[in-house]
């Protein structure tokens, strides 16, 4: 069954409208006739809940290692009569991207609940819960978590469907999230896997190999194309056997960010068995993805 993932900037109020979700749908659970809908069981995922404290965002290896508890707790709890609240920062888009892999190689659908109050009123809500000690993030930490976040973009397979939230609401489009995670009567859509999201072992003595040189290759095309023309974007990049294009975005990508990219790919990717060629078109796609979210 369906993963909701919350998303928004720190002190937005992630807390309280997933709360205000699992609500609705106790209630929906509790009044349905149907045994199917009766049996699903929810499960709400925050740092509070595992033991993580604010202060992991501090430094990039306990913050990483945080994404790690998070994203474990929420794969032990995904399947055919769970729904999943992933209540937590959620704000890089690579992690959405791994977290949507893994609901779709169980082959649950998946939504983000964008909580979209602005910058400003989120640093108000944090000072104040640290002047009454109920919470909050230290400045620093704030700024940089603000500063780092990357919104999520509902033309993107991993942020689709999209649900945003204002300040303003009262409630979450609830009634359109369980019509979209659970469908009408509990007959929610069936998701089928594909290639890039099914987990198996390597079947290939040499899978790691042909991951780790088919993206180098195509890192390698991107950055010699921009050293032939300087300063340009927005065109097209023709990769050697493959069949689609690389689509670049109007501001060039740097070095640091399409190493930063091919890094998560091949993350995601070590315990699929692809072929070459496959694995070219996937990269190919992912770095698309990217470079129009």
């Amino acid at each position: 069954m369906p993963l909701i993932l919350l998303s928004g900037y720190p002190s937005s109020g992630k807390t309280y409208r997933s709360k205000q979700v699992l609500e609705f749908f106790t209630r929906k659970i509790s009044e349905a006739d149907d045994p199917k809908i009766k049996r699903l069981k929810l499960h709400h995922i925050d740092d509070q809940g595992l033991g993580l404290s604010r202060d992991v965002y501090a430094t990039a290896r306990a913050e990483k290692d945080a994404r790690a508890t998070l994203s474990s707790a929420i794969k032990r709890e995904l399947g055919r009569d769970a729904i999943v609240v992933a209540d937590g920062m959620n704000y890089i888009k690579g992690f959405r991207y791994q977290l949507y892999c893994e609901a779709k190689a169980v082959q649950t659908p998946s939504c983000v609940v964008h909580v979209g109050t602005p910058a400003d009123k989120c640093r108000e809500l944090n000072d104040a819960a640290l002047r009454d000690g109920t919470g909050g993030y230290e400045p620093e930490i704030f700024d940089n978590l603000v500063f780092r976040y990357e919104e999520p973009n509902g033309m993107t397979r991993w942020d689709s469907p999209l649900f945003t939230i204002t300040y303003e609401d009262a409630e979450p489009p609830c009634e359109a999230i369980w019509e979209a995670m659970v469908g009408s009567e509990g007959k929610a859509k069936v998701v089928r896997p594909n290639a890039a999201t099914v987990l198996k072992p390597a079947s290939e003595q040499n899978y790691l190999y042909e991951l780790d040189k088919t993206t180098s290759e195509i890192i390698s095309v991107i950055t010699t194309w921009q050293q032939d023309h300087p300063g340009e974007g927005g065109d097209e990049i023709t990769v050697p056997a493959a069949e689609k294009k690389i689509l670049l975005p109007l501001t060039a990508p740097s070095l640091p960010q399409l190493q930063r990219l091919r890094r998560q790919f091949t993350t995601l990717n070590r315990q699929h068995s692809l072929s070459k060629s496959r694995l070219r078109e996937l990269f190919i796609d992912y770095l698309n993805d990217a470079f129009q979210s």
